[in-house]
Formats: C-alpha cells, sequence, structure tokens
C-alpha cells in the first residue's frame, strides 16, 4: 500500500500547536503522526486521499496559518523508513521491543522482536507505549483477550507473553494483519488468531480483556459493540487520542457505563482503563 506525508509547518513551533494541529487531523484518515523540529508530518493511506482532504487543509492552514507539504510515499520507501528509524526501546524493566537485527535486551522481563514492515506499533509511539505501561497491571493469566486494530501484533503477543489464553487481534488493513502473523512466529507465539477486516470480522463475545488503541473516532464508534464483547468484569484499555479529548472520551465512556479506572498521559497523548 501507498501513503502520503502531509507535513504541516506552523509559523511558529510549540507543542500546544501541535497538539491543536493533531486534533484536527485526527477527525480525519490520517493514522500515524510524527512531530518534527519544524511542525508536524502526519501519514495517510492512497486509497484515503481525497481532493476533499486538502481542501480541508487549504482551509485549516488559513484559518491557523501553517503551510503544509504533500509527499507520495511508494510502499518500499515507507518499508526503509520505519527500518532507517527503528530503535530498541524499552519500557521499564518490563517489556523492551526491537528488530531482529538488533541484539538482545537484557534486564527486562520480556523481550519482544516486532519488524514492523507497514505496520504501525513498534512501542515508540507514546500510545504503544503506554498500553504496554498499563498491560504491566493487569492480569491477563487464562484470559481470553482482543486486540482491536493490531498493527503489528505487538500488543496482542505481549498479552500472550503474560500468559492469556486465547487472543484474537483484527485489523482493517490488510499489511498489518500479515505483519501480526510474521511477528507472532518470531516470537514463538501461536495462540493468537488474527482477522483482516474490522470490528464485524470477530465473531467472539466473552473478552476478558480488550486492547484497542486506535484513534478517537473509532473508539467512540465502537463503544457499544465493544462493551457487548466484554465480560462482566472485564477492562478494556483504550488511546489513540489526545489530551483535548480527555472531556468527551470521558463522557463518551461513562455514557457507556464504563468506569474510568486510569489514566495515563505521555506527551500530547491519553491512555485509559475502562472497566464495565
Amino acid at each position: 500500500m501507498n501513503y502520503y506525508s502531509y507535513e504541516l509547518t506552523p509559523p511558529q513551533y510549540s507543542a500546544e500547536k501541535i497538539e491543536v494541529l493533531t486534533a484536527l487531523l485526527s477527525a480525519l484518515p490520517f493514522d500515524v503522526f510524527e512531530e518534527t523540529e519544524k511542525g508536524l508530518k502526519a501519514y495517510i493511506a492512497e486509497k484515503d486521499v481525497t481532493s476533499d482532504i486538502d481542501i480541508q487543509l487549504d482551509e485549516w492552514g488559513r484559518e491557523q496559518g501553517f503551510q503544509y507539504e504533500k509527499v507520495f510515499i511508494p510502499y518500499q520507501n515507507w518499508n526503509a523508513v520505519w527500518e532507517s528509524n527503528f530503535e530498541p526501546i524499552q519500557v521499564d524493566d518490563f517489556v523492551a521491543v526491537r528488530a531482529d537485527f538488533h541484539p538482545n535486551t537484557e534486564g527486562v522481563q520480556f523481550d519482544l522482536v516486532i519488524n514492523p514492515q507497514m505496520a504501525f506499533g513498534t512501542g515508540h509511539h507514546e500510545t504503544t507505549y503506554m498500553m504496554m505501561q498499563m498491560m504491566k497491571h493487569i492480569d491477563f493469566e487464562g484470559k481470553k483477550v482482543l486486540d482491536y486494530g493490531c498493527g503489528t501484533g505487538i500488543l496482542a503477543i505481549l498479552a500472550s507473553k503474560l500468559k492469556a489464553k486465547n487472543i484474537e487481534a483484527v485489523d482493517i488493513e490488510l499489511p498489518s494483519y500479515e505483519n501480526t502473523i510474521e511477528n507472532a512466529t518470531i516470537n514463538d507465539v501461536h495462540n493468537i488468531k488474527p482477522f483482516h477486516g474490522d470490528l464485524y470480522a470477530i465473531q467472539s463475545h466473552d473478552f476478558d480483556v480488550v486492547l484497542a488503541n486506535i484513534n478517537r473516532n473509532i473508539i467512540m464508534q465502537s463503544l457499544s459493540d465493544l462493551k457487548k464483547m466484554l465480560n462482566t468484569e472485564g477492562v478494556m484499555l483504550i488511546s489513540g487520542f489526545l489530551n483535548v479529548d480527555e472531556k468527551v472520551i470521558k463522557q463518551a465512556a461513562r455514557n457507556k457505563r464504563f468506569k474510568v479506572e486510569k489514566i495515563l498521559r505521555n506527551g500530547n497523548w491519553l491512555c485509559m482503563m475502562l472497566r464495565k
């Protein structure tokens, strides 16, 4: 799959401005964001680019005072970008994430090998990092888990290492589905059942844990269905949204009778633990 990157350059750089721009673009089908020295890069699949995207960005650019450059990224170049920038990361002494060309990580409970290819989820982004932090405090042993928007499969793989019994993982992107299979094999994990499609590709219910690191809009749209798929005492971790979204996400969760049990913050991003 080919991608486009949109590089937004505001007249004056600030964390607050980047947060505003990211919040705006989160309402569109952009799925990866990267803060740069000059501003913000946002990535969108070629299939999702329409004239309306550019019209909207032109309008926001006039309102917010930013300029943007649109760059086509072929499939091969995208892989090269991932690999050239991929450095090992570590979440305390809990889990490390590295590519197969890096040496083993010592002094951690779990040493995961993730070759990202086209898929999102290496632990480098604040949302994935926080999801793993939250997972440290959940009892996965013998549990049934759903990884919704699995990307590289990193969270599903970590759930397996934490002794989850059955794991289902789904992503609408075919490269993510394929990458989850590949990474599960690399990490000697064999209890993940991957699906290619949206949430309706999952036919199971009675999940003990749901992991959803996607974006605000998809999470908001899926809360009702995810609640039905959770056990009575089920727990759900959600991320992929910004600090500015906190109130609306909290209210949406409470409207569906979820209890907001814990919140993590990292940069401009949030991660929440919800219980039924």
